[in-house]
């Protein structure tokens, strides 16, 4: 996104003559092609703003213009660019604006606008909105993180994804549009990229039940589609009421292109060079939707989303990603024994690059904790489909990565025991446990807490079904699961690390109750989780 300070250079100017060379900025800034005087006839603010990736001096803020976010290019009919006026002020009331500027929303980008604002101070609440040819948007909240050096006294934080639009009412994002955190870590699938059920959908123990709403459309392929599916998704008002409350930091999973995608392969059997051009569209359109630096901007078919942000000296929180450089998965991508393949060097879960790149971060963090916020589970849980079958193992989860896994953990244990956390999700259930290296070594050197779904899977069994027995019994470093909705709120300190996971009763009805399942706590130093 292309960033226009014209209205900043115009003030500081006065009414002094333009130096040449700021008159050539201007011109180069401002597209031959600009709707000078855009028109709408009801809001192009539809699916609401958002903040994301925050920093000690800022965050960026976003939205999309689509008056009529459905139709083709989201309604704007006069599909040209167009200059969006921001501001960022420090109270709710924006009475006291601190920053103000204008940026292209380009029609390329589906009329997104990503704004990285800088210059604001350290560890403070700012509130922002948007605003185009009379029309204003939502006011949305945000908050810059700590200095560096500062100690802050704890970071509070929700993780929550897989948010299956036919599956489930939005009542989880409005619980947590409410709760008083820092940010929101969305593990990925965002979009579910399957077409239109006809209200038809199964859960992930092939139980059908009916749908609740439906997509608009077909199977996602197209750029146009997956920008609707995007559009369809963000004009749910309890999404936008989460986006608008705290900055987020999101990484995708698979759904965001196609089911258990890895690397240049997808699930059908495509070619990769075709199957390169639908993840193409498929992180544009991400990239788009998201309230994302311009370092994320997708270079053909590739999207850089591994990062690290850093909280004070309380949490490094390093995002992964366990999609784009992964190998194919083994033994038909399913629930299978844990054959050779798995422990094969020659297979990796994050590429080289990402997994030096980790590692060096890891190696150098000087904070009191570590967060790996990343997309599936680490836990190498078995389970049985009969009490003396075999041991069945998860193929697209680091289960089906071992050497990759085994390499990560004895790093951990190596170069920083006891302060690293992991937060991740897909799986559709809570889960809570401690992480071997191996089952012969009965001290964890990390913990891992699942968030379970937003709506996929709909209203869930409860903690009582078959799996969830079989899994509990195979697996005594697991400390809890359960299939309902909902997500897991974690609430850091200096020496203690807690985390809540947080159910519905029920997602196909409005208003579900929520409630706590579990708690646990794990101790700086001291691997392993408690009961809290």
């Amino acid at each position: 996104m292309v960033f226009i300070r014209r209205r900043q250079m115009l003030a500081g100017l006065g009414t002094g003559l333009l130096f040449s060379a700021q008159v050539r900025a201007l011109r180069a800034a401002t597209p031959r092609n600009l709707d000078e005087k855009p028109k709408f006839d009801i809001s192009p603010f539809q699916l609401g703003v958002a903040s994301g990736d925050p920093a000690p001096d800022g965050f960026v803020i976003w939205t999309r213009l689509a008056p009529r976010p459905l139709e083709l290019e989201g309604g704007m009919n006069r599909n040209r660019p167009v200059l969006v006026d921001w501001e960022v002020a420090e109270d709710e009331k924006l009475g006291h604006v601190v920053r103000k500027g204008q940026a292209l929303a380009h029609p390329e980008l589906a009329h997104s606008v990503h704004v990285e604002v800088a210059g604001l101070r350290p560890d403070r609440p700012y509130w922002y909105r948007f605003r185009i040819a009379g029309y204003d948007s939502p006011v949305g909240g945000s908050h810059t993180f700590p200095l560096p050096g500062a100690s802050p006294a704890r970071v509070r934080f929700v993780a929550a994804g897989c948010q299956h639009y036919e599956e489930g009412y939005y009542t989880a994002w409005r619980n947590i549009a409410n709760e008083p955190i820092d940010f929101v870590f969305h593990y990925g699938d965002y979009i579910y990229e399957g077409p239109d059920s006809k209200g038809r959908v199964h859960d992930m123990n092939g139980r059908p039940f009916q749908a609740l709403r439906r997509h608009a459309g077909p199977e996602c392929y197209s750029l146009d589609e997956y920008r609707r599916r995007y559009a369809q998704y963000k004009t749910d008002p309890d999404l936008q009421a989460a986006h608008a409350a705290v900055p987020w930091i999101v990484t995708a999973d698979d759904h965001e292109v196609d089911n258990n995608w890895a690397g240049d392969t997808d699930q059908d059997g495509t070619p990769p060079e075709i199957f390169r051009l639908r993840r193409q569209a498929a992180m544009q359109a991400y990239y788009e939707h998201m309230p994302l630096r311009l370092s994320a901007l997708p270079d053909g078919s590739h999207m850089q989303l591994y990062r690290s942000l850093r909280y004070g000296t309380l949490m490094n929180t390093f995002v992964l990603d366990t999609r784009q450089y992964r190998s194919d998965q083994v033994y038909g991508d399913g629930v299978a024994a844990q054959g050779p393949d798995v422990w094969s060097p020659n297979r990796t879960m994050m590429g080289a690059a990402q997994e030096q790149w980790l590692f060096d971060g890891l190696g150098r963090s000087d904070t009191r904790w570590n967060l790996l916020a990343h997309q599936v589970m680490m836990m190498n849980l078995a389970h049985r489909h009969a009490p003396q079958g075999e041991l069945l193992y998860s193929m697209d989860q680091w289960s089906g990565y071992m050497y990759s896994r085994r390499r990560l953990l004895e790093f951990i244990g190596a170069q920083c025991p006891g302060n690293v956390v992991n937060v991740t999700g897909d799986a559709h259930r809570h889960f809570a446990g401690d992480l071997l290296t191996d089952p012969a070594r009965k001290t964890p050197v990390s913990v891992e807490f699942l968030a379970t779904s937003v709506t996929s899977g709909a209203d869930g069994v409860g903690d009582d079904d078959s799996f969830s027995r079989s899994v509990r019994r195979e697996n005594p470093h697991l400390k809890a699961t359960t299939d309902q909705r909902g997500y897991v709120l974690c609430d850091v300190g200096p020496d203690v690390w807690r985390a809540d996971l947080k159910v519905l009763d029920k997602v196909m009805e409005r208003d579900g109750r929520l409630s706590t399942y579990a708690s646990f706590a794990v101790e700086r130093g001291q691997p392993g989780l408690q009961k809290a």
